[in-house]
């Protein structure tokens, strides 16, 4: 298979997983299994893995918190019609990505009230973008933020009318985590937290 038709099968299993996991009735945390053991499975054995092809015969899985169903959520989304467009920039070569800030979600985190800016990304296809750091963020996880939506690529964790889920427990590393030859939209300062998030992906531990 080619690349491009690798890669397009990819973003397809991706998003397959996720609608998977929408159509899941199980417990809250026998779907985050399931989900995991799926995209860990992707992970080691396609092609488009962003883990290098070097490194996934050791590969044995992705490091995560433990579920915590207390970091799950349904926000309204509060609209801001008169942002104005901005645009992110990069961990990698390219030009900064040109999104829009189409409103906020608010939630209570840790007693505390919390926000995010959610996204619309103004190329192609477009679809609603959340990435986010907190205080995790450079030590246990990534330092350039991890993402909750990216529904251009099918990740989407759901919405009722106008209440998206937002789930830290599904929270992820973009591709330039594992290889740097991807390059991936960084979180932009006003969707920084200032509380850690123990939820989701995590790098894996120093030796």
């Amino acid at each position: 298979m080619s690349e491009h038709l690798d890669l397009a099968d990819w973003r397809r299993r991706v998003a397959g997983l996720y609608e998977a996991l929408r159509r899941d009735r199980r417990a809250s945390q026998l779907r985050l299994v399931g989900f995991r053991a799926g995209k860990d499975q992707l992970f080691a054995e396609h092609p488009s893995s962003p883990v290098p092809a070097a490194a996934r015969r050791n590969f044995r899985g992705l490091a995560y918190w433990r579920h915590d169903p207390a970091l799950r959520f349904s926000a309204a989304l509060e609209p801001d019609a008169d942002a104005k467009p901005l645009d992110v920039p990069r961990s990698g070569d390219g030009p900064a990505m040109p999104f829009s800030r189409i409103g906020w979600v608010s939630f209570d985190l840790d007693g505390g009230d919390a926000r995010l800016a959610v996204y619309w990304l103004n190329e192609y296809a477009g679809g609603i973008f959340i990435p986010f750091r907190d205080a995790t963020s450079g030590h246990q996880t990534y330092g350039g933020g991890r993402y909750l939506w990216d529904s251009a690529k099918g990740v989407d964790l759901g919405s009722t009318g106008d209440e998206l889920v937002l789930d830290f427990n599904y929270a992820y590393h973009p591709s330039c985590v594992y290889d740097p030859s991807w390059s991936c939209p960084l979180a932009p300062q006003e969707n920084w937290l200032e509380m850690p998030i123990a939820a989701g992906e995590r790098l894996e531990p120093a030796e």
